[in-house]
This record gives structure tokens, sequence and C-alpha cells, in this order.
């Protein structure tokens, strides 16, 4: 038998994780989801939480299933981030992406290495400047946190 993919299964079983334990991943940003579906209906599991400081972030998303994780979390977590670089068939996600994060008076809060195409940060409500370099080109956010605003930033860099 040929299993079929059903996509609004992922955003019910999201649904069914925030009903179950409102609030929850406020609670404990660094673990909101330790697994999540993919868009093709498998389960991918988001590697472990690092923390600097108040900030917990997680970074991954080389192969499908991890991908389809990252994505599907992305609305657990304040701030979401995807790198790419332009390529001539289209656009061809990054890893080892050098990431600072720092507050809106230049003080560094974080400052790592993306370990794949995604990287998903809980960090308290601010005001942020959000840097990534690739190729020798930096690329500057300013991205605003509270409670009700979340922010997702693509950074794509050209061929």
């Amino acid at each position: 038998m040929k299993a079929r993919s059903t996509p609004w299964i992922g955003a019910a079983l999201a649904l069914a994780v925030m009903i179950g334990a409102p609030g929850a991943w406020a609670a404990t940003p660094a673990t909101p989801a330790s697994s999540a579906a993919s868009a093709t209906g498998s389960v991918g599991v988001l590697p472990p939480a690092q923390h600097k400081g108040d900030i917990a972030y997680v970074s991954g998303g080389i192969g499908s299933d991890q991908s389809g994780a990252f994505k599907a979390a992305m609305h657990q977590y304040p701030l979401s981030l995807e790198f790419a670089r332009q390529s001539a068939d289209g656009n061809e996600y990054l890893a080892n992406v050098p990431v600072k994060i720092a507050d809106m008076h230049g003080t560094p809060l974080l400052s790592t290495r993306t370990r794949g195409p995604f990287m998903l940060v809980s960090i308290p409500d601010g005001r942020y400047v959000v840097s990534a370099s690739h190729g020798g080109n930096t690329e500057r956010r300013t991205v605003d946190i509270g409670k009700t605003t979340r922010a997702h930033e693509t950074f794509v860099w050209p061929m």
C-alpha cells in the first residue's frame, strides 16, 4: 500500500500540541518541539537546543526530515532565520553561516555558526539586530519580538 501525503496532518498535530499545552513553549522556549511533522507527513527531530544567556536556539535542517521539522516548528519560536545563496538553478540552502544577535545598543548577545539552513531562536521580547555573513558579505536586519510578534528573516546572498 502506498503512503499518501496529507498536508493538513502536520498543521493539526501542531495545533493539538499547542492546545494540549497552551503557553508551554513560552515556559520552556528551548525545547518547544523536539519533533515535528514535515510536509510529507514523516516526523523529523530537531537537534538539541544551545543556550547563551537568556537566548536558546536550535540550528540545522540538513535533509528533508530535519528540514520539515524546522519548518513545522517555526511558529513556536519568536525568531526564525533561513539562509541561502542564489544559484543558476534557484536558491541553495547554506550551512555554517556566522550569525550574530545584538541589542539595539550594539551589545552582542549571541555569536554562533549555523549547523544548517535554519535557526530557531527563543529570545526575550525586545528589538534586536541580526547579522549573518556569507562570502565576505554581511547582511543586517532589525527585528521586533513581542508577546504577539514573531519575526522570520530569510538571508539570501547573490551568486
